[in-house]
């Protein structure tokens, strides 16, 4: 079993899930719909193969840097 990590945030009026080791993403009205949606996205690209052979990074690191805008 692979973990799959995750970030969601506000774009606008959707909420967007977005995969860290994953490039995979989704979206939805709320943070459960977008949630859901992108659990889905996940079982489908891993749907056709066995999740052993796929790429996921697996050791991530989340920084953040501020800039003068």
């Amino acid at each position: 079993m692979q973990k799959i990590q995750y970030v969601t945030y506000r774009e606008g009026e959707y909420v967007v899930a977005r995969g860290l080791n994953l490039e995979i993403s989704s979206f939805g009205q709320t943070d459960d719909e977008a949630t859901a949606n992108f659990k889905e996205a996940v079982d489908l690209y891993f749907e056709d193969s066995a999740p052993e052979n796929l790429p996921v990074a697996l050791d991530i690191h989340v920084r953040e840097f501020a800039v003068n805008a």
